[in-house]
Parts: structure tokens; sequence; C-alpha cells
């Protein structure tokens, strides 16, 4: 089975929408995605942010939302995250299991943080893993602008030595069409 995990995609991420890399497109896809997993009777998860250690992304205040434009089902799945990996001390692994999911497709924010941290935690746990390159996001940093940062990154996972998968990274469009 599969699942795809959206990734830290929260109100106070995205103040303002501009200050991240593409963020109409990346939801756009993101609900593309999780629309046709939710049809093909996979999972859909989303992880999000306390960042009660931070005294930020506090539960139930408008930063830790996720953001509105996401279509959410009652049959998707939340996990609350403390760390920038989504396995670390959360439910994650337990939901994977329980669900009998071996697969992940990954999106969400921000590429070089828990996008990052999340892919190579999932391939140390032995899970298939698929990165959406065009659906994840970050913001601009002091040395590299994101489309550099996510162009970086995505290199990376596509040359990792891989475990018992190697890391797959594509586009939501050649996705959806190896799906089809």
């Amino acid at each position: 089975m599969k699942a795809l995990l959206i990734i830290d995609m929260q109100v106070g991420s995205f103040k303002p929408y501009a200050l991240r890399h593409d963020t109409l497109g990346v939801i756009e896809r993101i609900n593309k995605l999780s629309d046709y997993f939710r049809a093909n009777h996979d999972k859909v998860i989303f992880v999000q942010h306390d960042g009660s250690k931070e005294n930020i992304f506090l539960p139930n205040t408008i930063d830790w939302e996720l953001l509105p434009e996401l279509i959410k089902n009652p049959t998707d799945y939340i996990v609350s995250k403390s760390a920038n990996d989504s396995f670390y001390n959360t439910d994650l692994q337990n939901t994977l299991i329980e669900n009998n999911i071996t697969e992940l497709f990954i999106t969400g924010c921000a590429t070089d943080f828990c996008i990052d941290t999340t892919v190579k935690s999932a391939v140390s746990k032995d899970y298939n893993v698929t990165v959406v390159e065009d659906a994840h996001t970050t913001a601009d940093r002091p040395h590299l602008s994101a489309p550099k940062v996510i162009e970086h990154y995505s290199w990376i996972w596509s040359e990792m030595t891989p475990t018992n998968f190697k890391i797959r990274v594509v586009k939501t469009k050649e996705l959806l069409n190896l799906f089809a």
C-alpha cells in the first residue's frame, strides 16, 4: 500500500505566501496527488509540526493550522511531530505498519529541513521512497535561492546509495502518468 506524506504545510511557514517558492503551485500539485491517492484507496497523511519546544506552531493556534487551500478529508491521518524527522517520537511508523504501507510519496515544506530529514529516515527504515520534486518547497537561503536548494536536494536524493530501495525523484505529472 502507498501513502502520500504532506509535511508541515502550515500557516506559520507561509507568512507571507511569497516566502516559499511556488507556494500556490505546490499546493495545487499536492491537492492533485491527494485526490488521486484517496480515489485509489491509498492513504493521505498530514504531518504537522508542534513547535512547543520553540514556542512557535503551538497546537490550536493559527500558525499551527494546515494551509486552508489544502484539500483535507476525514479519512486522512494527522501526525504531530516536534522535530525535523517525521518519524522521531511520532505515531507515523505505527500508522504505516497498521496500514501495511511500504511505499511513501513525500511532499511539503521545507525541502532542506523536514523533507530531507524525513526522506533519509524513511529510507533507513526500508520504505520505498518517492520524492515529488515539484510538490515540496522552501525559502531562499542566505547563500542559495529556493529553486537551487530544491534542485540540489533533488540531485542528492536521486544519487544516494540505495538501501533496499533507491529514492525516486519525479515531478507530479510524471508520477500521475506512471500511475495511469
